[in-house]
């Protein structure tokens, strides 16, 4: 007797390698938009599908999951973050709940640290001057920056891509600072030659360039306060490439405008329209589209956790990738 394939939904495009390999396996439909599902369109994806493979920007809210009539038994997230995925409501309805974990970190290190030399060495800002045909030709004071050998990185947020920045940056002569729940242990924290803060408030007050590279989570939302900001020093520059809500933007952009700090690089912000308007007009700032692990290779990787995920939990086992 030949097995019925399980019904999967992917709700944005994955790379062609990866939708291909799942449509031989699985019986799969795409969304062939590629346009965000709002909740009553994932709603009614959740009282279709066995197999929902969402990514990060789908709300996958506790309302959603209500409706999914025991029909959903897996939620193969596409991505290691589940912050969006009503986790307490899955475990209610005895869905399984899978992400792709320690693929993104060599990524999202390679893009902070071009963040970390394009900041200091006004990079953005030169581009605009001569795509805009202001550039008036070479002088001795023309947009000057400054050199990141000897400055100080401070890093929240110790983890895989922290540590990623770290070896990174060190190789460019910058000392390595950082915040986290717990102490490294010397074999990881002294070929860094890192320096530990147990407080976050006096490692902030000393530090060049602060890199955000912690979970969002009750603890950290809102983790860069205007009162974490006022500590920054005045040629200091941040950095974000792990959530919009670990910082207070409003705070970042007031900052900016008058000169608190010296630049900022956001690789995510908030969605809001005017917020965003804000920033993008704010000096030395660079934002860019959530492109922290966006590769080939990352993307590709991750689809093949996923597919494993699937196929795991298909074959009656426990996928290795399980969060709940």
């Amino acid at each position: 007797m030949i097995k019925k394939k399980p019904k999967v939904f992917i709700t944005r495009r994955l790379p062609k390698k990866i939708e291909t390999r799942m449509m031989e396996l699985f019986d799969t439909t795409l969304n062939e938009k590629d346009t965000l599902l709002n909740e009553e369109q994932l709603i009614d994806v959740f009282k279709k599908y066995e197999i929902i493979v969402p990514s990060i920007a789908d709300n996958i809210s506790k309302r959603v999951i209500s409706h999914s009539d025991n029909l959903t038994k897996l939620i193969a997230n596409f991505g290691a973050g589940t912050d969006h995925i009503a986790l307490n409501s899955a475990k209610k309805k005895e869905i399984i709940v899978t992400n792709t974990p320690g693929l993104l970190s060599e990524d999202t290190a390679d893009l902070v640290l071009a963040l970390i030399l394009a900041l200091p060495r006004r990079l953005y800002e030169g581009s605009k001057v001569v795509a805009e045909g202001k550039w008036n030709g070479w002088s001795p004071t023309n947009m000057l920056g400054t050199r990141i050998n000897g400055k100080r990185l401070g890093i929240i947020g110790m983890g895989r891509i922290g540590q990623a920045i770290a070896k990174r940056a060190k190789v460019f002569g910058i000392s390595i600072h950082y915040h986290n729940r717990n102490k490294l242990p010397a074999i990881i924290e002294e070929p860094l030659e890192a320096t530990y803060w147990s407080h976050l408030d006096e490692m902030i007050k000393r530090m060049d360039i602060i890199s955000i590279n912690c979970p969002l989570n009750h603890e950290t939302k809102g983790l860069m306060s205007r009162k974490r900001f006022n500590l920054m020093m005045p040629n200091s520059y941040i950095i974000n490439s792990s959530r919009s809500e670990l910082i207070d933007e409003e705070a970042l952009n007031l900052m900016l405008k008058n000169n608190k700090i010296a630049g900022a690089g956001l690789d995510v912000f908030s969605r809001e329209r005017g917020k965003n308007l804000e920033l993008l007009n704010a000096p030395n700032t660079i934002l860019i589209p959530h492109m922290g692990s966006a590769t080939v290779e990352g993307r590709i990787e991750m689809g093949e956790k996923v597919i494993i995920n699937i196929k795991t939990y298909i074959d009656g086992h426990n996928p290795p990738n399980r969060i709940i």
